[in-house]
């Protein structure tokens, strides 16, 4: 739980952790299987909190602190049964970065924005660059694109930089060092050797174990609620809780099996190869191939040398169908890519060379 800012509240009291939570994660580690497993739940999502009704699930901190924020998870999210927690504040984040040096991150457009109310201001470029622990916080909290699913997304791309940049040789040294950071700004139940082994299992695994999603669904519209709410797609959510979290049934179960629905599944596609019409000829070969909702969205702003086939709702499987149609590329699960989809690909310069060889489909 990343804590907002609480307004008097002094900096070495309890009443820090006591705000809404600006980010909340669900992470299960499963050490035995080798994967990390994070979830990322936005603010505004409607629920049941118990003994209070339904509210925005950043209410639950305020009302019972992180026990109550617990316990709402596991009455909506399928019965889950949360272990530990970790309540960090703003400074936490922002001393990390400064002392692993920055993260790199490719800014996608210019962000420029002012709330005084808030001490919040916001003045980036667009790019690859090197953010430090004050830019990092700007590009995390900006609003003013996809409102709180655009932060969601840029949280993600944040944890994905700054754990490329702890295993970097020159930053694993000041691990113990960064640990200590966090303990200076974190309230949790978790033993400092728990904490460690967390740390460094999250650093060892794969870059294809670490799995990141975001809760399945849609913004309410102003006639359905007076407030903004992010409104849980539940036959969606049903899977992410199954296959992420080995949660108990929730809502309206659905059989999402490739075989039966990967064709049906609404895929984005993304240029990001730094060559013109390549998005509309992977487009118009997924169409070829029996695909029906496939439609293409604006270029990435960067260039990248492989495809990527983004289980943007958390369905790896039917991505890694699609990646093994188009023949390249790397299926992962994130929330990165067009909230529409089910599916994005952003296309990488290995899909031009690819083009250039006759295409024929895989045998089904």
């Amino acid at each position: 739980m990343g804590i907002d800012e609480v307004p008097d509240a002094q900096p070495t009291s309890d009443e820090v952790f006591a705000g809404r939570t600006d980010t909340l994660l669900l992470v299960r580690v499963d050490a035995e299987a080798g994967t990390l497993n994070v979830m990322s739940i936005p603010r505004d999502t409607r629920v049941e909190i118990p003994g209070f009704g339904m509210d925005k699930v950043n209410q639950a901190n305020v009302l019972g602190g992180p026990e109550l924020v617990a316990q709402t998870l596991g009455y909506n999210l399928g019965n889950i049964q949360i272990d530990r927690y970790v309540r960090i504040n703003t400074a936490a984040f922002r001393e990390m970065v400064d002392l692993v040096g920055g993260i790199e991150v490719n800014v996608p457009g210019r962000m420029e924005y002012t709330d005084r109310t808030q001490g919040l201001y916001i003045d980036l470029y667009p790019g690859w660059q090197t953010l430090n622990g004050d830019q990092a916080e700007q590009f995390a909290r900006y609003r003013k694109d996809s409102g709180d699913i655009g932060r969601v997304q840029r949280q993600q791309m944040l944890l994905k930089a700054l754990r490329e940049r702890l295993t970097n040789p020159t930053v694993i040294p000041k691990l113990p060092q960064a640990i200590r950071v966090l303990q200076r700004y974190v309230d949790t139940n978790l033993t400092l050797e728990e904490m460690l082994a967390i740390a460094n299992f999250g650093l060892e695994i794969e870059s294809d174990q670490l799995q990141m999603v975001m809760l399945p669904g849609r913004f309410s519209t102003p006639a359905e609620f007076n407030a903004s709410y992010w409104l849980p797609n539940w036959e969606a959510s049903a899977t992410v809780m199954q296959n992420f979290f080995e949660a108990d049934e929730i809502g309206i179960y659905a059989d999402n099996s490739p075989e039966r629905y990967v064709a049906d599944l609404a895929i984005a596609v993304q240029n990001a190869s730094g060559q013109p019409e390549q998005a509309a000829s992977v487009a118009d070969y997924l169409r070829e191939n029996g695909f029906s909702n496939v439609y293409v969205i604006d270029d990435w702003p960067g260039t990248m040398v492989r495809t990527e086939v983004v289980a943007q709702q958390g369905d790896v499987e039917s991505a890694r169908v699609v990646e093994s149609l188009l023949g390249t590329g790397r299926a992962l699960s994130e929330s990165t890519g067009d909230l529409g989809s089910d599916i994005t690909i952003r296309v990488g310069q290995d899909w031009a060379e690819r083009a250039s060889q006759p295409l024929e489909a895989p045998p089904q």
